[in-house]
């Protein structure tokens, strides 16, 4: 280990989720689909969705506190907020800053955004963990929240059934018996497939000049070249995260993946010969969450059980972009 490097420690996690559900019987009210269609093709049953004015700062907060409150670094000890959202509220402020204040944190801590879809919450660890150790921050809160329901075309069957809404939060901080809890990580894109999944922002220019072209502001995707893509490239590179960290498939634990859909996680637990008892899921009850999708998996785990603590994780996501990302992880006693 480096001269000055400093381990870290996954402190907490926690997680929020609307209470509306939205079945797959309920969709058929919107268009020709039904619960077997669905069902079959990407193993959700039903989802959660904001619901009136609730948005994703709301679950956000939410999933925050209970990281927060886990690990028992209070929230004016915090150094720094990383919030990653596929599609936030607002563009700005950020939804870190608004969690910073909706915290009641009145030092000026750095608190900002990234993008990084359904990748988000491994990339703001992978941004996290170099601040700690070099020892520029401490305590990190990392957020991944997202609410895409609101941004979906819902005449769209192809695109509208897929996603649900959700929040996931995770507190890092030094690891003070020296021990690292992020065995290896590793974060990666390729722009030039970017249009299988986009969002435009909606806007016009000026009047004073020429017309600019108009977009409908709902989420795009290809999703048969995305399943290509992912089923492709993510089981042979969670294989090389694995020998990162200098580990076998079977010396883990878990496999904690980005719920898009049952068939992507079943090739990647194939190729890792996991039982179904070392797979985490649950899709079939909140879709895709996006950015929230694997710390929701994580945090629910761990609170009901099926995650045993004391033991070691794949943390996997891919998402817009393209980008996707991987982690191996020691999960301590109490982080739930």
């Amino acid at each position: 280990m480096r001269e000055n490097y400093i381990p870290v420690k996954i402190a907490g996690v926690g997680y929020s989720l609307p209470e509306t559900v939205i079945t797959n019987d309920d969709l058929t009210k919107l268009y020709e689909t039904s619960d077997e269609w669905i069902y079959t093709r990407t193993g959700i049953k039903e989802r959660r969705l904001v619901s009136g004015s609730e948005d994703a700062m709301d679950l956000g907060l939410d999933a925050a506190k209970k990281a927060l409150e886990k690990s028992g670094i209070k929230p004016e000890e915090l150094d720094l907020i990383i919030a990653a959202s596929s599609a936030p509220p607002q563009l700005y402020p950020a939804i870190a800053c608004h969690i910073q204040s909706r915290l009641g944190i009145e030092t000026d801590i750095p608190a900002f955004d990234i993008t990084a879809a359904c990748s988000g919450l491994i990339y703001g660890m992978q941004v996290a963990k170099g601040f700690i150790n070099s020892g520029i921050y401490k305590n990190i809160l990392i957020v991944a929240t997202d609410n895409n329901s609101r941004y979906l075309d819902w005449t769209d069957r192809g695109t509208s059934i897929l996603f649900g809404d959700g929040a996931g939060a995770m507190v890092l901080t030094p690891s003070s018996d020296g021990i690292e809890d992020i065995l290896s990580i590793d974060i990666k894109a390729r722009g030039s497939i970017g249009a299988l999944i986009y969002k435009d922002n909606v806007g016009k220019n000026c009047p004073l000049v020429e017309p600019c072209p108009e977009h409908d502001g709902f989420i795009h995707m290809n999703g048969k070249e995305v399943y290509k893509f992912v089923v492709t490239i993510l089981p042979q590179y969670i294989e090389e995260i694995i020998a990162k960290a200098g580990l076998k498939a079977e010396d883990i634990d878990y496999l904690i993946p980005h719920q898009a859909n049952l068939r992507i996680i079943q090739a990647i637990q194939e190729r890792l010969n996991y039982t179904d008892e070392k797979v985490i899921t649950n899709i079939k009850y909140y879709g895709n969450t996006s950015a929230a999708s694997v710390p929701i998996a994580l945090a629910e785990g761990v609170e009901k059980g099926t995650v045993k603590l004391g033991s070691t994780a794949i943390l996997c996501g891919f998402g817009a972009g393209m980008t996707w990302g991987g982690a191996i992880v020691r999960l301590r006693e109490g982080i739930c």
